[in-house]
């Protein structure tokens, strides 16, 4: 049996965080504290970035992006007996909101929520085959009436699902925000493990946790605009396929501890693929390689069409059960890919630029 990895303490600072797209001021939090002494150069910016920089006369520019936000609802209305009304952040299945313990973040601290819906016995045989209304569902924070509920809950206050890290089985854990806590880590992880090899870099590297890409890859667009990087890789997660009743034929063949999935396509710079291949042949690390025929739903997209263009690529830690409150990864693929992207880094030489 392989020995299980002791999980960072990083990662469980990040994935306790809770940071939905707009709020992502816990994550924020943690990035501050384990990123920023590494760092020769650390910024923010006004969409909430944070920006760590390596070696900053460096050549080429390499810009890593990892997203710290994570899914979300919103309050927007309480009724006169106190049961709140929500609106969505990100992509939800709103079939599985019903039921959960959920955090809202209001100016007083967290509070403690459940989400309800009307229970199958009150439903028609009709009714229950039907995926509920966003309108139909809300949250019972246990008011008695609006006025009670006012006083603690704000119209626009931040809602998170209230499910934490644990380990499975051997190296597979499940957490909510392993999208894309994971990838924030990696992206965090790499330059702090490359700040201690300093000597051998020659590149500039710039590590981006970048805050929005769960409703439409916003924060990657002005942070890469001001890193202005010759290469960039975005670090997220990517469908595992190995589980029941998912079409490979379909979504391609990606399975949990068989190492990072590199993405291969038109978002992609022939050259950081080929590199990245090249990466993890040199460290015998398993690695599965993805077909994206068009632009990525990731921070990868606004990475490549940034200012002249980047040479850009995209590492995915396969993950199951993606955008529901219990995703499912295995650790040591997320080791996996900080070597890579450690090994990456350490490559690149001056004048390296990805043009072809």
């Amino acid at each position: 049996m392989k020995k299980i990895p002791k999980t960072p303490e990083f990662l469980i600072d990040l994935l306790n965080a809770r940071s939905p797209s707009g709020f992502e001021y816990e994550a924020q939090t943690v990035l501050d504290k384990y990123l920023k002494p590494a760092a020769d150069l650390y910024e923010k910016d006004t969409l909430g970035n944070r920006i760590a920089t390596l070696n900053p006369k460096g050549d080429p520019t390499l810009m890593l992006a990892g997203h710290m936000d994570e899914l979300g609802l919103m309050v927007r209305y309480i009724n006169d007996k106190g049961f709140i009304y929500f609106d969505t952040i990100g992509g939800h299945d709103l079939s599985i909101i019903a039921g959960r313990r959920v955090k809202i973040l209001t100016t007083q601290g967290p509070i403690t929520g459940v989400t309800g819906k009307r229970a199958i016995h009150l439903m028609t045989d009709e009714e229950r085959k039907k995926v509920p209304v966003l309108h139909e569902l809300w949250i019972d924070i246990g008011a008695t009436d609006k006025k009670e509920a006012q006083e603690i809950v704000s119209i626009g206050d931040p809602v998170v699902y209230d499910h934490g890290f644990e380990i499975l089985r051997h190296c597979r854990a499940t957490s909510r925000a392993f999208d894309d806590k994971a990838g924030c880590f990696v992206v965090a992880e790499t330059l702090r493990r490359v700040a201690k090899k300093k000597a051998q870099l020659k590149a500039k590297l710039v590590a981006v946790a970048t805050t929005q890409e769960e409703i439409g890859v916003r924060g990657a667009v002005p942070s890469t605009f001001s890193v202005n990087p010759h290469i960039a890789i975005a670090v997220d997660v990517g469908h595992a396929t190995d589980h029941p009743e998912c079409d490979v034929k379909k979504y391609g063949e990606f399975y949990l501890g068989k190492g990072p999935i590199i993405s291969r396509g038109p978002n992609i710079n022939p050259f950081v693929f080929e590199r990245l291949i090249a990466s993890a042949k040199k460290l015998k690390l398993p690695y599965q390689i993805e077909a994206e025929a068009r632009p990525t739903g990731t921070d990868a997209r606004a990475l490549q069409m940034s200012r002249s263009g980047v040479a850009t690529g995209l590492v995915s830690i396969p993950l199951r059960y993606m955008h529901t409150p219990s995703e499912v990864i295995d650790l040591e693929d997320l080791e996996n890919t900080v070597k890579l992207l450690e090994e990456f880094t350490l490559s690149l030489k001056p004048k390296e630029y990805g043009i072809w």
